[in-house]
């Protein structure tokens, strides 16, 4: 008997009418299909406006697909009680300034109805981890957009999620901060923990990832191992995941 998924994605469709009269309809992903499997870091990679975002939605049960049908967890998107086993992690997260760090992550562990207790015990470990344990007290306001971001990673572990969706995650962060986002994605692994990562940044998708999916102009042009797509079948060799890419852009029928 095949394991459930963490998520699966099965000819999922997303379309939003378009135009002055709103007559025209403009397509964001077309008749995708791809899964996610417990334990792994599964990357999700494209070109702007590829429809990356929108999966990650609908995943989350942001939007609804036009067509096809989304589980997470083995329950229909639409059930949201299991969204309280997801921690979200945005690429410009946008929290109350007038908060500070430990309210906040408190104000999230209730939101995802962790025990009061448990939030209690993991706010200072979070905010340990992230580097912000002595701007604990401070308000939101002060911090920077780099600091913001690593209270969103803070933020999204809050619940010890199952499933960890980082959408551009470094965006702001410095070296050492990217750092610590990579050690928090090899530690979800091996926890047996789910991780799905949305990335421009290449190198970071080759390093982390076990698995990911393409998507071109809302199109899946490959789901599968990243080692199997650096493979070149022509020379036998391995190359990088940013050539391997390239040159499925090119090839791609018109």
């Amino acid at each position: 008997m095949a394991q459930t998924a963490v998520a699966e994605f099965e000819k999922v469709s997303k379309e939003y009418p378009a135009g002055l009269l709103r007559r025209h309809v403009r397509r964001a992903v077309a008749d995708v299909s791809f899964r996610i499997e417990a334990g792994e870091v599964f990357g999700l990679v494209g070109p702007n406006r590829a429809g990356k975002t929108t999966l990650v939605k609908i995943l989350l049960s942001l939007c609804r697909p036009t067509r096809g049908r989304v589980s997470r967890f083995g329950r229909p998107v639409a059930d949201r009680a299991s969204l309280a086993r997801v921690g979200y992690v945005h690429e410009k997260p946008a929290f109350p300034r007038y908060l500070t760090a430990a309210g906040l992550l408190e104000y999230y562990g209730a939101l995802a109805l962790v025990p009061y207790e448990a939030v209690l015990r993991r706010v200072p470990q979070l905010l340990e981890l992230v580097g912000l344990a002595d701007r604990a007290g401070e308000p939101i306001a002060r911090f920077s957009k780099g600091m913001v971001q690593r209270l969103g990673v803070a933020q999204a572990l809050i619940n010890d999620p199952d499933l960890l969706v980082l959408d551009e995650p470094n965006e702001g962060l410095d070296l050492t901060g990217r750092r610590l986002v990579a050690d928090i994605v090899r530690q979800q692994r091996q926890r047996g923990r789910t991780t799905l990562l949305v990335s421009h940044v290449l190198p970071e998708v080759e390093q982390l990832c076990d698995r990911l999916a393409v998507l071109v102009e809302g199109r899946l042009v490959y789901a599968g191992p990243v080692a199997a797509l650096k493979h070149d079948p022509r020379t036998g060799t391995e190359r990088s995941l940013e050539q391997a890419l390239q040159e499925l852009y090119e090839n791609l029928p018109p």
